[in-house]
Order: C-alpha cells, then structure tokens, then sequence
C-alpha cells in the first residue's frame, strides 16, 4: 500500500529507508525537513486517504530518532533506549519470582528470548552495557533459585551440594534479607557461579557478541 510513498520520497531525492508503516527520511537541514513532512503527510493523508500518526511522527536530528529499534549516533548504530528498556522488562518478566514454573522451564524461555533478542539487535549492541546486563542476568537467575529453594533445610542442602562449607552454610541459609540482596550474597554466588549457570542453560549475551566480533575461537 505504501510501495507510492516510495516513488514520492525517491521523486524528491532524499535517502529514506521503509519497513511497513514504519519509515525514516533523512534532509540535511531542519527547514528541509520541515517542509518534506508537511510534504509527505498531505501525500499519505490526501492522494492515499491513509492517516499519518501524529504521536510518532516527528522532525529531529538524526541521533534522535528511532528506527526499528535502532538509532545512529556519531556514525554508529546502537540500540534505541526504548528497546533496551523493553528487553529488561522483558527479562524481568521471565524471573518473576512469583511465576509458578519449574527453573528449567524458566531457562528455556530465558535462553529462546535472549538468543533470538540478540541476533536482532546484535549489530548495536555496545560492550559495556552487555557486560553489565550479562550480571544482571545472572543475579536475577540467582533469585529465582533462591527463591526455588524457599525452605533453610533446602537451602543449606542445596548450597552444601553446590560445594559450600557446612559450617559455613548457616551464614546464608538462615538469613532473612531479601530475595534480590541475598542474589548478591558471596556464598549463594560461590555455589550458583557463573559456570554452574552456564552449565544450566543461563544464555550469555555476552559471550554471543564476543563471538559475532571476533569469531567462534574468540575467548569468551
């Protein structure tokens, strides 16, 4: 429906991209574009009596602007900041402490969401915050395992299990700190490490960008 709308923008001379309904036209001063989105807003809502969303549609520089959830700034294509929130939200739903599911059914959504994110997004995506929201990651899975083991017999069990000190044991087990304080406690992140997570199936978005940049015998 939209394919005269392309004809219209090529006709005009101005560098655009188009996916669905969702476009971006590129001028190079703000007067220019000004007068192009009066332009193309009378041809969308006159010659093809489609209407033009007046919330989403704007004029702004480059660095502003959001396109299939990408931006470009400085000559870089980074992830918008509308998409990196909805992907944390998205995590945090996953790790819902009160979600009733077993841990392996939780990691196997984790993993289909994280890895299938990540090939979308993956060609701006900066080192930085990957790294970070990589531990976050982590530390939400710790939760929900602490939260899995609900009990202190479990608990000491479980940690006893996972390699931890008897006698040491009691020091996290029999805490009553919360959920998200004790995923950051030293003993519940010596026994559910990062390679005793890894061997559960938690994915890492950083090891996956590690190896995009640099190949699979990249170290990760």
């Amino acid at each position: 429906m939209l394919d005269p709308l392309d004809k219209k923008v090529e006709a005009l001379g101005l560098p655009f991209a188009r996916y669905a309904d969702d476009f971006l036209i590129v001028t190079r001063s703000k007067t220019r574009a000004l007068e192009v989105m009066a332009e193309v807003r009378e041809y969308v809502e006159g010659s093809l009596k489609l209407l033009v969303n007046q919330d989403k549609s704007k004029v702004a520089p480059l660095g502003e602007c959001a396109f299939l959830g990408f931006t470009v700034k400085n000559g870089r294509i980074r992830l918008s900041d509308k998409a990196a929130k909805r992907f944390k939200s998205r995590i945090q739903e996953i790790t819902g402490r009160s979600r009733g599911i077993s841990m392996r059914q939780r990691l196997l959504e984790l993993k289909r969401y994280c890895v299938g994110w990540f090939h979308y997004f993956k060609i701006g995506l900066p080192f930085k915050e990957v790294r970070e929201w990589d531990g976050w990651i982590r530390r939400r899975i710790r939760l929900c395992y602490w939260k899995d083991w609900k009990v202190p017999r479990k608990r000491r069990r479980m940690l006893i299990k996972l390699g931890i000190a008897a006698d040491e044991v009691k020091k996290a087990s029999r805490a009553r700190k919360g959920y998200w304080r004790m995923s950051c406690n030293s003993l519940v992140n010596a026994a559910l490490n990062d390679a005793y997570l890894k061997q559960q199936g938690v994915p890492s978005i950083w090891d996956l960008l590690v190896r995009f940049k640099y190949g699979d015998k990249a170290r990760v």
